[in-house]
């Protein structure tokens, strides 16, 4: 405090009594004459002070400095905030192995769809809420009538060679997927469209029909015509750069290795210095490929990988105990379903049997136990809580013995071993009834010629015209003959007469047209992806369909066999197997009766027209109250008629190292989009002023 101050606070208080006015002399002297001591002087102090004078002191003096540390410190945090940091490095483990990095064909793989998300950018992308917002677009124009698309770019977009981006490469992309020639799995996605350059920066997009999910179509990653323009059809998978990617996401290709047969071991990425966007804050991404889950929790555990994804639930509780990972649960709008094959056989058409099935189903224990929770049971193909739509009217509650009681009136009777069956007599397709004899001719005497045929000593010529002539008539009368006592005797008859009558048509029938006991058994055979999930699902299904006397057979193989032998052609009775929809709702390609052939994915060969019709207008309509509308109907009308048991939704489980930040979970549209954030997702921190 100055004199200056102290002259000033002298005369504030001029009032107060004399004993105070002498006190504040007192200090304005001292503060006056007072001299800060020098650092001999303090050195000094140690000779004049005894031992418990120094405890005191240095007591004091650590009390004051630990105080200033502590002022400062409390200062400074709250002064500050940590933000993220530039740098660290982050190694992910991945299921399968990348062999086409390329957007053209990464729907055949996990591990190619994971590597061409961080790799390549879209017009549009995805938010970790499930919304469609711009990515390499700018903004987006839909005409009145929803068949005119203008796309407007961002400025300088550039490729991660340095060249530039423009809407030349869009129109490419798109017409190299529609190109059969090039055999690309997104072709059915782009089917009616028509995209042509309007200038560099803006691409046209013409539909023949309004469509409803078109901008989730715009997702699709673009690559460079630089790059690919020049590359012949046939030469697209084997060229190599689908393994050394042009792209303009936010990381771009560093390292590559591969084991001694040429898959590829991993990959590493660092950050795209020409991305259009916020720079990435982790400076390299590693990541390693493994061939069985196993092979990565293993790696995990012994610090080799930093995260990776769960499909075995059965060791989450495991992992969720150490502190040192994070689990990130996100919803898929995916399901997953036994499908009946209706034109596959006389069984799967019964709808008693399909809907005995669906009451005999317990879906929520099957998401306990074999899901161990992380999902939810559905009852239809319209995700109720993914897409905020009202639940079914109609559904299928858990009751065996009802299902027991449909099956009974549909005429399956318990057996004491095995399944249950259902004997029927069938009349057979073909039946004699018209009195032939010579001159005859047409069908029936087509079919006495084959029926007498079968026994060469009755007609031994065998011949076949339609024309009832002496050959045939000798044959009729040895036929007669051979069966005196049931065709003959009864009229007095000695020998045949050649006139096929009354009692030769009974007998005819008798032999060569007999009614056929016909027993069905309750035995459904199932086809699957050799999957533990899947695998685990489907013996779950095995013991309950047992409960009710219905026996499943499982056969399970690798993805591409099950589409090549089975889907492709439709070769089975019942699949159990999963279904993407899309962020946008979109059943068509899987309920419209225009896709039950192959590369539609009608499984279950479902026809309905009521069900068409309302699939069409649902895409035809951009009025998305309407849309839900013409959906929540149409699953009205799927679960009636029950071509498949819908059994759950299950969430995506990733895992990441508790030293990562920046990370979020949401709603993704497939297991790929976990890393649509990754630009976000940061190791080093520092701390920023205020």
């Amino acid at each position: 405090m100055s004199l200056r101050k102290l002259s000033q606070i002298s005369e504030k208080i001029a009032d107060f009594p004399e004993t105070l006015k002498f006190k504040l002399s007192q200090l304005k002297f001292y503060w006056a004459t007072f001299k800060w001591p020098k650092f001999w002087q303090w050195r000094m102090l140690g000779r004049f002070l005894g031992p418990k004078e120094k405890r005191v002191l240095f007591s004091f003096s650590f009390l004051a400095l630990a105080s200033a540390v502590f002022l400062m410190t409390d200062f400074y945090l709250n002064s500050t905030q940590e933000t993220p940091a530039y740098g660290g490095s982050y190694t992910e483990g991945i299921v399968g192995s990348p062999s086409l990095i390329n957007p053209v064909y990464s729907d055949l793989s996990d591990a190619d769809r994971d590597m061409v998300e961080i790799l390549f950018s879209g017009l549009m992308k995805y938010d970790l809420q499930g919304r469609i917002i711009e990515d390499l677009a700018e903004r987006v124009e839909i005409g009145s009538d929803g068949k005119q698309i203008s796309v407007f770019l961002k400025p300088n977009l550039f490729w991660s060679d340095g060249k530039k981006l423009t809407a030349d490469d869009v129109a490419f992309t798109v017409k190299t997927i529609q190109d059969p020639a090039y055999k690309s799995p997104l072709a059915t996605n782009w089917i009616g469209v028509k995209a042509e350059k309007v200038s560099e920066n803006e691409i046209s997009f013409q539909l023949k029909e309004s469509y409803s999910v078109f901008r989730e179509r715009l997702t699709l990653k673009i690559i460079p015509k630089h790059i690919w323009g020049d590359i012949l059809p046939e030469n697209f998978p084997l060229s190599l750069y689908n393994r050394e990617p042009v792209g303009s996401g936010p990381y771009m290709l560093k390292k590559l290795t591969q084991d001694a047969s040429g898959s590829i071991k991993s990959i590493t990425v660092e950050p795209n210095p020409y991305y259009y966007g916020q720079k990435p804050y982790i400076s390299e991404m590693i990541f390693q490929f493994f061939k069985e889950e196993s092979g990565a929790v293993t790696a995990w555990q012994m610090g080799e990988i930093d995260g990776f994804s769960l499909h075995a639930t059965d060791k989450i509780q495991e992992l969720e105990q150490s502190s040192a990972l994070s689990l990130y649960s996100y919803s898929i709008p995916r399901y997953f379903a036994v499908f009946f094959n209706l034109k596959g056989s006389d069984l799967m058409e019964m709808k008693s049997v399909r809907e005995a099935l669906n009451y005999a189903t317990d879906k929520q224990k099957i998401v306990e136990t074999v899901l161990d929770g992380n999902g939810e049971a559905v009852s239809s193909p319209i995700l109720s809580s993914v897409y905020g739509f009202a639940e079914p009217k109609a559904s299928f509650a858990y009751d065996p013995e009802k299902a027991k009681q449909m099956l009974d009136q549909a005429g399956f009777e318990e057996m004491e071993f095995g399944p249950r069956e259902k004997t029927v007599q069938k009349d057979p397709s073909f039946q004699f009834s018209k009195r032939m004899e010579s001159g005859s001719q047409g069908q029936e005497v087509s079919e006495l010629q084959k029926c007498l045929a079968e026994f060469p000593e009755i007609y031994p010529e065998g011949t076949v015209s339609g024309y009832f002539g002496e050959k045939t008539k000798e044959a009729v009368m040895n036929f007669q003959e051979k069966y005196y006592e049931e065709i003959l005797k009864p009229w007095g008859f000695q020998s045949g007469t050649g006139i096929v009558g009354q009692t030769t048509i009974a007998k005819l029938n008798e032999v060569c047209a007999p009614s056929k006991t016909e027993v069905t058994s309750l035995k459904i055979s199932l086809v699957t992806v050799n999957d533990s999930i899947l695998l685990e699902t489907a013996e779950e299904l095995k013991r309950q369909w047992e409960e009710i006397g219905a026996e499943l057979e499982i056969a399970s193989y690798s993805v591409k066999e099950l589409e090549n032998d089975f889907i492709k052609t439709r070769d089975y009775q019942a699949i159990l197997i999963g279904e993407s929809m899309g962020m946008v709702p979109d059943p068509f390609p899987f309920w419209h009766s225009s896709q039950t052939k192959e590369p539609g994915l009608n499984l279950s060969m479902y026809e309905s027209e009521a069900a068409d019709a309302l699939l069409e207008e649902a895409r035809k309509s951009l009025d998305a109250q309407v849309r839900a509308q013409k959906l929540q109907s149409f699953q009205e009308i799927i679960i009636k008629d029950c071509p498949a048991v819908f059994l759950f939704s299950s969430d995506y489980l990733h895992l990441v190292s508790s030293e990562v930040k920046g990370t979020s979970q949401g709603v993704i549209s497939d297991p790929s989009r976990r890393l649509s954030d990754v630009q976000e997702w940061y190791i080093k921190t520092k701390r920023e002023w205020i």
